[in-house]
């Protein structure tokens, strides 16, 4: 984080792009059934691994990212690999942290993050394929996934190319585990991926995404992936005004398009390197990379024009508290004042709520929350308890999710059970409220 402080870091290139133009074979990749498994490489092809790592150090790139974007459990499922998460992660760690120690020296030490991407699930979804896991699940995984990384030695984990917000949030719990497993603390870079349109896959903008994942502490906060630079200036200038944490963005070269069924990236060496100067002068950005169809000439580029470049001074940030939905920040002062806290949703107080709670008719509580939300409600309070059942958990969790989709506004959640706040938190893709908090009992509750 000191490196951050004082200039520009420079992250290397895009992996995959460099796998590719070498064209290895299944034997390469380690035999049938594992061809494109790229993160396989770093125990079947290392050399080549080590070469690609060698190639960014060789035009002057601060850090290295780890072949393992896709060696979480679930991704590696695909390959019948899902056992090896441990071995895979440590090794490719081990690979990178070695090139990088070559290529350090008293003058410039070079850097290892710990690259961990997408499960290839999509928690907040109901889409019973993709939302079929839990927020404890994917937690575990990433643990997995991180502790072993941290085992073989890098200096930052990554979270990158995030696609649903509550799955970056159990990425985040993951990390955080493992570091205190593991009794090592590294900085925490997380990334998300945006579409042209400015949001996240499942619609969360970048408010939404800059409230929840500062509210969690990370380090450095930035954009990856997706798009070329250009569409990235209005999220990263939000950022940039509003934002309290450094800022990275690793595009891709350009948007691709398809030239013989193949991906080509129209961004020239100079033009991204022209565009990440922009981004760090005006901006503030602190960290700049490359991310698919970026080359080493590419990052040589971006690391030339990083020479003399003197880092854009950033607001302090605006300091307003904000809570957030799965698509939107809301902020708790509201101008012209009150804030207005929708109750009706509470099976506490509607006897209508109540009903439909009993009958588990959660699409008639979900047109309660809009009716709410279109007279005015700013943030929803959420409550399930009933005398008559004792599933108020598994109700909350199933409620949470189902609004989550369904309303824009932030969520308020009204329970005295630490198993229920519990549940709701980790279906919830934004930054809630806890409601009804009290001391009976004691202090220990």
């Amino acid at each position: 984080m000191e490196l951050v402080k004082n200039r520009t870091v420079v992250f290397d290139g895009a992996l995959g792009t460099s796998i590719q133009a070498r064209a290895p074979s299944e034997e390469v990749f380690g035999g049938p059934g594992l061809e494109g498994c790229n993160d396989h490489l770093v125990l079947s092809a290392p050399g080549l691994i080590q070469e690609i790592h060698a190639s960014f150090l060789e035009v002057g790139c601060d850090v290295l990212e780890t072949n393992t974007f896709r060696a979480n459990r679930f991704a590696l499922a695909e390959y019948g690999l899902e056992e090896q998460v441990s071995d895979l992660n440590q090794a490719a760690a081990q690979l990178a942290r070695e090139v990088a120690s070559d290529y350090s020296d008293p003058k410039k030490t070079r850097f290892v993050a710990g690259s961990m991407g997408p499960s290839g699930f999509l928690p907040s979804s109901s889409e019973p394929d993709l939302g079929g896991i839990t927020f404890e699940e994917l937690a575990e995984g990433y643990q997995e996934q991180a502790g072993a990384l941290l085992l073989g030695g890098v200096d930052i984990l990554l979270v990158e190319t995030g696609q649903d917000i509550l799955e970056v949030k159990a990425a985040v719990s993951g990390a955080r585990r493992a570091m205190a497993a593991e009794g090592k603390q590294v900085p925490l870079q997380v990334q998300v991926t945006l579409d042209t349109s400015g949001r996240m896959l499942l619609g969360t903008s970048m408010p939404s995404a800059m409230v929840t994942l500062e509210a969690l502490k990370v380090d450095v906060l930035g954009l990856n992936c997706s798009t070329g630079p250009q569409p990235m200036r209005g999220p990263l200038r939000f950022l940039s005004e509003h934002g309290r944490t450094p800022i990275s963005v690793i595009p891709n070269a350009g948007i691709p398009h398809n030239l013989g069924g193949e991906a080509v990236y129209p961004l020239t060496p100079d033009e991204l390197a022209r565009t990440l100067r922009d981004f760090v002068r005006k901006l503030g950005v602190a960290v700049v990379g490359g991310c698919c169809g970026t080359t080493p000439d590419h990052m040589r580029a971006v690391v030339n024009s990083m020479r003399g470049v003197q880092r854009g001074v950033r607001p302090t940030g605006d300091r307003i508290p904000r809570i957030s939905s799965a698509v939107q920040a809301t902020e708790l002062g509201q101008t012209p004042a009150p804030t207005i806290i929708g109750e009706r949703v509470n099976a506490q107080g509607s006897r209508r709520v109540k009903d439909l709670l009993l009958k588990d008719d959660y699409e008639g509580i979900l047109q309660v929350a809009r009716e709410q939300v279109e007279g005015g409600a700013h943030i929803l309070d959420v409550c399930v308890a009933l005398t008559e059942r004792s599933d108020e958990a598994q109700q909350i969790q199933t409620l949470v999710k189902l609004l989550s989709q369904g309303v824009e506004a932030p969520l308020m959640v009204d329970t005295t059970e630490i198993e229920v706040a519990a549940a709701a938190f980790r279906q919830i893709p934004g930054r809630a409220v806890l409601n009804s908090v009290h001391l009976e009992g004691g202090r220990e509750k």
